[in-house]
């Protein structure tokens, strides 16, 4: 569905228009594109705070930008070290002094704050964004490192914490369609910040931001493998996969290399057949919600070697305030939206179906955050997919197994397409992004949790909504 809105404020007269009498005016978003050699291009600009210990896997992971140049903030007490580590990683950072006058752009600013012990030390955000915070290029990427609050203690708890209030601020000052993210770390676990550097980085996030994930040392150990094609020789599973988001999540998934399965009902069949011709997968015919669908999808699983990847897709609304609301519209939300998921999750896993190393990923909506009007019913079995995924991140990771979730705000897509226009406005505009994303927005963040790289991830809930207005 097309943004005539955003279309109109981005051509000429509308720039002008737009910028005389003070309206947003949303920025064209930089979305991944076929044949991209590099997951950022330009000047990335890295820092870090005293004692900090992420600048080794974050020098090495832009070692594996080849369209990007390094730079040191010079006029930092941590610069000499920085360049230290830089030169024992073989990268070339050059030093870069700041000041007001020069012309300097960045499309990417890290800073590793792990090394924060105390709110004295935050002084160190000041030092390092100040001088270049105005100087992002359109569609820019940050990116600060940092330590698990809930694993440290006493000031440096508290001082941890704070990171969460900043990188959010920061998120609806920088404008220009940047992004910015926070990674929490676990002391000993730094080498898993790779997958999330890679992506937050990169054009597949362009309408995350303000994002908090946080990453654990695995006890899995993938195997080698292609960051263009981290998904080669996996099989994934895809439920609702015969439009919208769901066929969008099974063509990236493909595109990463999956083998993958989509599953709908019957009803759906022709849809979903299409999808399957187009990127090369099979089809599963079924309503999740019947009593021999666990059965049936485990049986699908053992038949090809076991699934690696889950993605719970499939999703119903059934709108109405809650004291006109049918008991069948409760009913149905709450068994396709939730309980099918967790019959399922129970069937793979006691069949070793899905196989070590694994990913379960699911879908669920800023309604479930933030609540919506008319939406007891999905907020309430939205705010259970996240509820699942904190309930079983522990059992699962035993296994080897990781469950994380996506939840999306405004997304163009046919249901949100038939939405009254003066709400659809305000849908589209409530971030500070001023647009609605993308299903492939969507997609991208869920290859991102099902990627082999991924395996210090789990228990993590992104939002894909522009930094919404509304909600944590």
């Amino acid at each position: 569905m097309s943004d005539t809105y955003q279309a109109i404020a981005n051509s000429p007269m509308g720039k002008a228009l737009f910028g005389a009498i003070n309206l947003p005016i949303p920025v064209i978003l930089d979305r991944w594109q076929p044949g991209q050699a590099s997951f950022i291009k330009g000047r990335v600009l890295v820092g870090a705070a005293n004692g900090s210990t992420g600048v080794d896997t974050i020098l090495s992971t832009l070692k594996g930008a080849p369209e990007a140049q390094l730079s040191v903030l010079a006029n930092t007490s941590t610069a000499t070290e920085l360049q230290k580590k830089a030169g024992k990683a073989g990268v070339d950072a050059e030093n870069y002094t700041a000041t007001r006058e020069d012309d300097a752009k960045f499309k990417g600013l890290v800073f590793d704050a792990t090394g924060i012990q105390n709110p004295d030390e935050l002084k160190a955000l000041w030092e390092f964004f100040h001088p270049v915070i105005r100087k992002l290029e359109k569609c820019a990427r940050v990116v600060v490192i940092g330590r698990t609050p809930e694993k440290q203690t006493g000031v440096t708890r508290v001082a941890q914490r704070a990171l969460e209030g900043f990188t959010r601020s920061v998120g609806k000052e920088i404008k220009k369609g940047a992004t910015v993210q926070l990674v929490y770390v676990d002391e000993g676990a730094e080498a898993q910040l790779a997958s999330p550097l890679h992506f937050f980085l990169s054009p597949k996030s362009a309408y995350v931001s303000a994002q908090i994930v946080r990453v654990t040392e695995s006890g899995f150990k993938a195997a080698k493998f292609d960051w263009n094609k981290p998904l080669a020789g996996k099989k994934a599973l895809v439920t609702g996969g015969s439009r919208g988001i769901g066929a969008a999540i099974a063509e990236v998934l493909a595109r990463d290399g999956a083998t993958v399965t989509v599953l709908d009902i019957p009803p759906m069949a022709e849809d979903l057949s299409k999808v399957a011709a187009q990127i090369g997968g099979d089809t599963l015919e079924l309503d999740i919600t019947a009593p021999e669908a666990p059965d049936a999808i485990a049986a699908k699983g053992k038949e090809i070697g076991g699934f690696d990847v889950i993605v719970h897709n499939a999703g119903v609304t059934r709108d109405k305030m809650l004291g006109n609301m049918p008991e069948k519209f409760w009913d149905m939300v709450l068994d396709i939206n939730i309980a099918s998921q967790l019959r399922i999750n129970e069937k793979l896993l006691g069949d070793g179906a899905i196989n070590q190393g694994g990913s379960i990923i699911s879908i669920s909506s800023i309604a479930g955050i933030a609540g919506n009007l008319g939406q007891t019913n999905y907020g309430a079995s939205k705010a259970a997919v996240i509820g699942m995924i904190d309930a079983f991140k522990d059992e699962y990771a035993e296994k080897g197994i990781t469950i994380n979730a996506v939840a999306p705000g405004f997304i163009e897509t046919q249901m949100t397409a038939a939405i009254p226009f003066t709400i659809r406005e305000a849908g589209r505009r409530m971030n500070a992004m001023s647009q609605g994303g993308q299903p492939v927005d969507v997609a991208e963040t869920i290859a991102f949790f099902a990627s082999p790289a991924s395996q210090g991830l789990t228990g993590n809930v992104v939002r894909v909504c522009g930094q919404m207005l509304l909600g944590a």
